[in-house]
């Protein structure tokens, strides 16, 4: 059971390691969004959105409404966002942990 547990870990883990799936999970953690909104506010192309849509979908990470022709994205638990922001956090901790050794070694 251990070991299952880790994998699906795992699986989860590579689901949100790309760039662009955790720009749609940062934009989409202040409410629901449609794929069009996605496309405008990141700057990328609606297949290229859909493509993310779908994988974040199939691992559960997003769920979906459907308002007449549009399709409407929201996180599908709030941990998920959380995770996100506590690896941003630790990820500024090493960075102004590496800046601040550069410049004491430049001393």
């Amino acid at each position: 059971m251990k070991k299952e547990v880790f994998e699906l870990q795992a699986d989860i883990c590579k689901t949100l390691a790309n760039p662009k799936r955790l720009e749609i999970i940062s934009a989409l953690a202040d409410g629901e969004l449609s794929a069009g909104d996605l496309v405008e506010r990141l700057g990328i192309t609606k297949a290229n959105v859909s493509q993310h849509l779908a994988v974040l979908r199939q691992r559960k990470v997003v769920a979906t409404r459907r308002a007449g022709v549009n399709i409407y994205y929201r996180i599908n638990n709030p941990k998920i966002v959380e995770a996100c922001s506590l690896m941003k956090a630790v990820l500024i901790e090493q960075i102004e942990y590496a800046n601040s050794l550069a410049k004491r070694l430049k001393r």
